[in-house]
């Protein structure tokens, strides 16, 4: 296949193709297995949905009622682009006996419209406005895997991992805000296996672009010279700067990150210790990098005497954290797209990402919301989360616990085995 991102190529057999994708699922539900002919990123979904213990029999779980779901998706900021996403895709979506759906960046389903028949039909899988299509939640399918990977994705039949959605085929793209770079949900049509086409994926790309164009005209940048830094759930930040998109090396970010949290600024060995866990780095070392730094974004924005930001930031962890302390709890959530710069190790970086995880974990679990739980433990980073997860099972209805706790049991046994591994301190 010449695009891996598209399930079925123009003038391939769908009914073929469906068939030996049931043959290649029921292996690896079997044994684990995957089959050379599934594309490796069905391949790494299944994986990643087993890992989530997702039921292959289940269903996705409704998780805002009307009442919930009318104020949330009022303030959300694709709401302003939903007349334009209608326009593009109503009459696709009833022609086509097609379904539309919009979902936020947790892959929670803020609207789905289109062919009522469509409607009836997926209602039984509750694929429903208010429910939660999340990978780690639901398994493979296009809107949630779309916000895994962060790319418009194609799903097909059997490469669904739960087998209520495999007589379906879905296509979805992520929606970004388009100033900042944060991921603020996804664009999905979802069908029959006529979808199962390289112009339905196309097709919903530019849909999510053209919203993503729209949002840029409904909400200017900020004026007055601010920056605006995203650097959760990434290893290099974006720094949008007086229109420029400025995708920051490693360095360069938790160089940016560590002076977006002190815009009184710091001297160079204050910095240096900051930056650096080998001690014996030397200030030369930083200094280059503060030059290189200073020429990619101008002498204006990075000053120093001391090293400090010229700019006014708007920086993504500092708005989590602000929210947080105002008790904005599902709000924090909704901004927290993931932990700060992960792969770094810049001790004062790390400082930073340790205490706004554990600041909005402990927050979650005292309040013990079912729905802010599943939340956390359905994310990339709260999936093996033990304390997480025994919270949940807790606070879920008795008749929703078992997977939560199976989950639980399960990571109990994992950290148990580990600790007593050979060779473990």
């Amino acid at each position: 296949m010449t695009d891996p991102w598209v399930a079925l190529e123009a003038d391939g057999d769908a009914g073929r193709r469906a068939g030996a994708l049931r043959r290649a699922y029921e292996q690896f539900t079997a044994a684990g297995l995957v089959e050379p002919g599934v594309r490796s990123v069905v391949a790494e979904s299944w994986r990643r949905s087993a890992r989530a213990r997702v039921a292959p029999e289940g269903r996705a779980r409704v998780e805002l009622d009307a009442d919930e779901l009318a104020v949330y998706r009022d303030g959300h900021a694709l709401s302003r682009v939903m007349p334009l996403i209608r326009e593009l895709t109503g009459a696709y979506a009833v022609d086509g006996e097609h379904l539309v759906a919009v979902c936020d960046a947790q892959a929670r389903l803020l609207w789905v419209e289109g062919h009522p028949t469509a409607r009836r039909r997926a209602g039984r899988m509750n694929f429903v406005e208010g429910a939660r299509w999340a990978e780690a939640a639901a398994g493979t399918n296009a809107p949630g895997t779309a916000l895994t990977v962060d790319r418009p994705v194609q799903v097909f039949a059997a490469e669904h991992f739960q087998r209520p959605v495999q007589d379906w085929t879905c296509a979805a793209a992520p929606v970004h805000d388009p100033h900042s770079g944060r991921l603020l949900g996804a664009v999905d049509i979802t069908g029959g296996s006529g979808l199962a086409h390289p112009h339905s994926l196309a097709f919903v790309g530019a849909v999510a672009r053209a919203a993503e164009s729209q949002l840029a005209l409904l909400a200017p940048r900020p004026g007055g010279g601010a920056a605006q830094l995203a650097a959760l759930g990434r290893d290099e930040a974006l720094l949008v700067l007086e229109g420029r998109r400025v995708r920051l090396s490693r360095r360069h970010s938790e160089i940016a990150v560590v002076l977006a949290h002190r815009p009184e600024g710091l001297s160079g060995d204050e910095l240096l210790l900051e930056l650096y866990e080998d001690e014996h780095v030397t200030p030369v070392t930083l200094r280059a990098e503060l030059s290189r730094l200073r020429a990619l974004l101008g002498p204006r924005v990075l000053r120093s005497r001391p090293y400090r930001l010229g700019v006014a930031v708007d920086a993504d962890f500092v708005t989590v954290g602000r929210r947080l302390a105002s008790g904005g709890l599902a709000a924090a959530l909704g901004e927290y797209t993931g932990p700060l710069l992960p792969a770094s190790r810049a001790p004062g970086v790390v400082r930073l990402r340790e205490r706004l995880r554990d600041q909005l974990r402990t927050a979650v679990i005292a309040r013990g919301d079912p729905g802010l739980l599943a939340d956390w433990a359905y994310s990339r980073w709260g999936e093996d989360d033990l304390a997480v997860w025994r919270a949940l099972a807790a606070a879920l209805p008795e008749h929703r616990r078992p997977a939560a706790q199976a989950r639980a049991r399960a990571l109990d046994r994992e950290f148990a085995e580990g600790a007593s591994s050979p060779g473990r301190d």
